[in-house]
């Protein structure tokens, strides 16, 4: 027995050391030889549970705890929550704690994080304000962080309103949080000021650690870069954020739900372009334990997006199962029924997409608001204009939005539905004179349904509207001028009293100065009047005639070389081809030059041998060192002018081809 009590000590020994060098096998395997000894020893079974947690070993730990739950009981509370919390049975682990009889600090914090992972964040709140308020040790700053990233959730997926802590952001993780809080609320100024200075608190704080690393610190870094990023699509630079995301990317950070958003949002910015770069990025969406590390809405985002790039990569089928899975999971979520409306209508199978939305209006009243507008869409593209303005004027939510009247107004003017779109304006002028009578969107209205009427000629409709606009301005001119226009059709004595209020004709005269007005930097294009000249509006004498003056004719232009006595060409005007005397041109023709033609030849005799020189050819005038060309001159009327080579005589052009004649030429002289 001594012996057996001095092996026990060694090993007790030996467990004490190895956890204070934080060997944890090791002392399991002491740990086993004392439970063999006996198996049910509260402080080895403890000891055992503690080395199990310490080597991640939760599962194996939780079974140790089960099957010695009578020996142990209420001992190790705190560590079975913990388990259940790191095998993500948050349920377990809520129930777990809210079981223990006795709640301590470590149960506390426990209980909040379980609390905030289940997004109660209202309950979540209170326990780490009670436990910042009534606790002093190390870990104040863990929980002061930790009771700021409740707020910016709040912040974040409930709109709650940002509360100050009165904590000092003095660490990159209070000003990560501020700045989430501060994108929940919409200011993305303030919440990118707060990242910078997050960025810079981290590089300070990382640069004083000689074992970290520059990769490290990038690595540390991704989460606020991701959020700068996100800062930077939601103010429309798209290119920023995309450079910002790929950097993420591209460092692989441990971290699962980091890669999950970044890739979500990466796939919103490229939408229906570059699909195959979507199809990578959506894997990184699927990777284990994503489910456990971001909320509800995250997870529930990034669900519809997987099913809209189904559908944008042509994936029916894929489409419809997840958009009818996502449907199943939040029956009163309309984007699951807007995505399956929107693959129909990609299949030109409108009907159907009207009955679905229909069908799911009718069961979800509350969020019918959307599905309607885009039922009216729909019958708006299928042209069915009537049955699109009865969709909308079921929507109560929106029916007297002048947004909406307009629209309304715009679809029966367009049908010459006249009758209809003044009603439209009927029902929301009563709408505002029972809720913000006298308001400017009252007003409003009333003047455009004036106006409306008028221009359809209902002047003895607008009459009411017009005096009500009359009666909240009575300086109005305009106003009164159409009142008078109105009632001058119905009521010509109530116009003439009403023009009495009309301002006389020298109270709206201008003292306007007409020259001066010309003069103006303005008036450029301004044609002033000639000048008169003194005397011109002189009285004339009796008898004397006005005489009025003509205005020369400008001599025209003769062609160079023209002799004025000879007779012009009486077909002048005719192309050359259409001359009685042109005979063609006759192709191989040499030209009568020294040099050429029949060798030994003169230049007398190559003249003989020329046919064109006959009787029968058109008259041609006298060439030096031929015969005199009197003799072979037909007698005629006329004398035949030299042909000359002048440009763009009609008549005498040289190309091939019919001629046209232009205009303004003088003639073939």
């Amino acid at each position: 027995m001594a012996s057996g009590g001095s092996s026990v000590a060694s090993l007790w020994t030996e467990v004490n050391r190895c956890g204070q060098n934080g060997d944890y096998t090791r002392a399991l395997k002491a740990l086993a030889k004392i439970l063999h000894e006996n198996r049910d020893d509260v402080t080895a079974l403890q000891c055992k549970i503690v080395c199990l947690v310490q080597n991640g070993s939760f599962k194996e730990a939780l079974n140790v705890m089960n099957t010695h739950s009578k020996v142990l009981s209420s001992e190790v509370v705190f560590e079975k929550a913990y388990c259940e919390y790191r095998l993500n049975r948050v349920e377990s682990s809520l129930k777990t704690i809210e079981s223990a009889s006795l709640q301590t600090d470590k149960l506390k914090e426990l209980y909040g994080q379980v609390l905030y992972r289940l997004e109660r964040y209202e309950e979540c709140k209170s326990v780490y304000t009670d436990l910042i308020r009534n606790s002093q040790d190390e870990y104040e700053e863990e929980r002061k962080t930790n009771l700021a990233a409740v707020v910016a959730a709040m912040s974040q997926w409930e709109k709650a309103p940002m509360e100050d802590l009165g904590v000092a952001e003095l660490t990159y993780e209070l000003c990560y949080n501020a700045a989430c809080a501060f994108i929940g609320q919409g200011k993305l100024t303030e919440a990118f000021n707060k990242l910078q200075q997050a960025e810079e608190l981290c590089r300070v704080s990382l640069a004083d650690d000689s074992d970290v690393t520059e990769e490290d610190i990038e690595s540390e870094l991704a989460v606020i870069h991701s959020q700068m990023a996100y800062i930077f699509q939601l103010q429309g630079r798209t290119d920023d954020a995309l450079q910002l995301y790929n950097q993420v990317i591209k460092l692989k950070p441990s971290d699962v739900g980091l890669l999950a958003v970044t890739a979500n949002n990466i796939i919103t910015i490229n939408k229906d372009q570059n699909v195959f770069d979507s199809k990578k990025k959506v894997k990184l969406t699927n990777a284990e334990g994503v489910e456990y590390k971001l909320a509800r809405k995250q997870l529930q985002a990034i669900d519809f997006n997987k099913a809209l790039l189904a559908m944008y990569t042509n994936q029916a089928d894929q489409c419809r199962k997840l958009s009818s899975g996502l449907q199943s999971q939040n029956p009163g979520h309309p984007l699951p029924v807007l995505i399956q409306a929107a693959q129909l209508c990609r299949e030109k199978q409108h009907s159907k997409a009207i009955e679905l939305l229909q069908k799911f209006s009718d069961q979800n009243a509350e969020s019918a608001s959307g599905i309607k507008l885009t039922m009216a869409q729909l019958y708006l593209v299928q042209g069915h204009v009537t049955k699109a303005c009865d969709i909308l004027r079921s929507i109560e939510e929106f029916k007297h939005k002048a947004g909406m009247v307009s629209a309304l107004v715009t679809m029966y003017s367009h049908e010459e539905d006249i009758d209809s779109a003044i009603d439209i304006f009927k029902q929301a002028i009563e709408h505002y004179q029972s809720e913000q009578p006298g308001s400017a969107e009252h007003l409003a209205l009333v003047r455009e349904a004036a106006n409306f009427k008028l221009k359809h000629g209902r002047k003895k409709e607008a009459i009411s509207d017009l005096e009500q606009l009359w009666k909240q301005n009575t300086n109005d001119v305009h106003t009164l001028a159409q009142l008078i226009s109105a009632y001058s059709l119905v009521d010509t004595n109530k116009a003439k009293s009403l023009s009495k209020h009309l301002p006389s004709a020298d109270a709206m005269s201008f003292n306007v100065d007409v020259d001066e007005l010309e003069n103006s930097h303005g008036a450029t294009y301004v044609r002033k009047k000639a000048a008169k000249v003194v005397g011109e509006n002189l009285p004339k004498e009796s008898g004397q005639v006005e005489i009025k003056k003509k205005r020369k004719k400008k001599k025209g232009k003769l062609p160079k070389n023209c002799d004025p006595k000879a007779t012009p060409d009486p077909e002048r005007w005719l192309p050359m081809r259409e001359r009685s005397y042109y005979r063609g041109k006759k192709k191989g023709k040499k030209k009568e030059q020294i040099g050429k033609g029949t060798q030994g030849a003169t230049v007398g005799a190559s003249a003989e041998l020329d046919a064109s020189k006959t009787a029968s050819s058109p008259p041609t005038s006298p060439r030096p060192g031929s015969a005199s060309g009197s003799s072979t001159a037909p007698a005629a009327a006329t004398v035949v002018p030299p042909r000359q080579q002048k440009p763009a005589a009609p008549g005498a052009s040289r190309k091939k081809g019919p001629q046209k004649k232009k205009k303004g030429g003088k003639g073939g002289w």
